[in-house]
């Protein structure tokens, strides 16, 4: 039974729970990690009340005094080093970015809307009440959830924790993976290659997508079409993995043993799906360790891992779902398809005076994998279109969705 991409996802979904218990890092360490618990807030950001720039601060109600008469300087407030004197009325402090105001002063000027003139200081426009003061816990508030458990930890995070003080977090313990690829005709590059013999693209790009995913990788090489070898790999790897991925072998062949062995040491749960590129692809379980057969075609397997594997790895790293986000383009292009198969097509961007246009690759094979060097992203036709019209607008998904 083949499935639309939506059923593949529902089901992948309720059978990859978190598979991983949570350890507390430093926070120097926390980068591409996932919480495993919700951030409260230890402190409020800012603490205080601060200046917002450098200026002079002052009573609002003082406003038209200061500027007709000018008001008197009566001190400095820095930041760390706050100023011990009250602010009265006709007085003015001189105060830095960042200092507490001090008590009387409800307003600043920045200091490019006053003049000053001795111990005097005027100002040369209308300022606001409040003008220029960042107000305590603007920020962050003492108490409130500032991350929740899910979210993944990188360069923004770890800015808003050190301005918290916090210097541990818990995070998932990184997801453990192994890879591998299938066939008799798979080389490693470098090595000689004879008649018929292909260099193996595959296990590169799995892992590398995987080093993005903050994945803890094992590489188990390629593996020739021997199904002994196959089972007692696949059945080892389970015992030592959170999950499994393998390239090739998925189809109907009679040198394709991915399927049969799957369901002899566990169980295959879907092997098609409604895509493409990207067809057959085999998801299951070994021993209860989720399972991923992705297809040989490189584009086919890429898109498999993206719109399948990915989303299902992120959810047993503990990772809260997070949806693709997608944006209107418009087709540069005119193309027929078949019915009820979502497809993706590679495209590259081009920005025109009524928007941005998606240009379709020239070439569209499965295999041809030198496509995504050129393509910005994929362009996605749903299901139910079988006609595609230049002009006509058309959701598209930048491969920096997926960290590419």
């Amino acid at each position: 039974m083949t499935l639309t991409l939506a059923e593949a996802l529902r089901r992948v979904e309720t059978r990859c729970a978190p598979a991983t218990a949570s350890k507390l890092v430093p926070l120097a360490q926390a980068q591409a990690r996932i919480l495993a618990d919700d951030i409260v807030a230890p402190i409020s950001v800012p603490a205080s009340d601060n200046s917002a720039v450098d200026g002079y601060g002052f009573r609002h109600g003082d406003l038209e005094i200061a500027k007709d008469q000018g008001l008197l300087v009566v001190g400095v407030s820095a930041a760390g080093r706050p100023s011990v004197r009250d602010v009265a009325a006709g007085e003015a402090i001189r105060i830095f970015t960042g200092a507490i105001p001090p008590p009387g002063v409800d307003t600043i000027a920045m200091q490019e809307d006053v003049a000053r003139s001795g111990d005097h200081v005027t100002v040369r426009a209308d300022i606001p009440l409040h003008a220029n003061i960042r107000r305590a816990r603007e920020d962050i508030a003492q108490g409130s959830v500032v991350m929740c458990a899910g979210r993944r930890i990188e360069a923004i995070e770890l800015g808003v924790l050190a301005s918290l003080g916090i210097t541990k977090i818990a995070v998932r313990r990184k997801l453990r993976v192994a890879v591998l690829s299938t066939g008799d005709e798979l080389v490693e590059p470098g090595e000689a290659r004879g008649a018929g013999a292909i260099f193996d693209a595959n296990r590169p790009t799995l892992v590398g997508m995987l080093n993005r995913l903050g994945c803890e990788v094992t590489d188990l090489g390629i593996l020739r079409d021997d199904r002994p070898r196959l089972a007692e790999t696949l059945a080892s790897a389970a015992r030592e993995h959170d999950a499994i991925l393998t390239s090739a072998g998925v189809s109907a062949g009679d040198e394709d043993h991915i399927r049969s062995i799957v369901d002899s040491l566990g169980g295959l749960d879907f092997h098609s799906v409604a895509i493409k590129p990207g067809r057959p692809i085999a998801v299951g379980h070994l021993a209860g360790v989720p399972f991923f057969g992705m297809p040989g075609n490189p584009v086919a397997m890429a898109i498999s891992f993206l719109f399948i594997v990915r989303p299902a790895l992120l959810r047993l790293a503990g990772a809260a779902p997070k949806p693709i986000l997608r944006f209107p383009v418009r087709a540069d292009f005119a193309m027929t398809k078949r019915a009820g198969r979502r497809e993706f097509v590679r495209c590259s961007l081009a920005a025109r005076g009524d928007g941005l246009y998606a240009r379709k690759s020239l070439r569209d094979g499965a295999g041809v994998l030198s496509t995504l060097l050129d393509a910005d992203g994929l362009l996605e036709l749903d299901e139910a279109m079988t006609d595609i019209q230049p002009g006509e607008a058309l959701p598209f998904i930048p491969f920096s969705e997926f960290g590419l």
